[in-house]
């Protein structure tokens, strides 16, 4: 860990160690693919579901959920939010729907 984060933390819940590499490695795609694809589409196909939601989102929303739950979706969403704002941050809250206790 860097100085910074040694004394301020990261920002995620406490989470199995060998776990971390893989956590922060969904959020910096998590965080790719809201600049590169949004996670809402108009319409289905492809990379979205029948539900118009990117189909990997919501695998890595389900994957965070397993690893650490409520708090560490929270967390991610709280990272997506300052790198990509609140608007494309609301297009998360939609396609993470129904992924453990989520709630938009």
């Amino acid at each position: 860990m860097g100085f910074f984060q040694d004394i301020f933390g990261d920002g995620l819940p406490p989470i199995p160690k060998e776990q971390r590499q893989e956590v922060e490695s969904l959020i910096k795609e998590l965080i790719q693919i809201g600049k590169r694809d949004d996670f809402l589409s108009e319409r289905p196909g492809g990379q979205f579901n029948a539900q118009c939601h990117h189909v990997r989102a919501r695998a890595i929303g389900k994957r965070l959920n397993e690893i650490g739950g409520l708090p560490l979706m929270e967390a991610a969403h709280k990272r997506v939010r300052k790198k990509l704002g609140m608007n494309l941050t609301s297009h998360l809250d939609y396609a993470w729907s129904e992924i453990g206790k989520w709630i938009p």
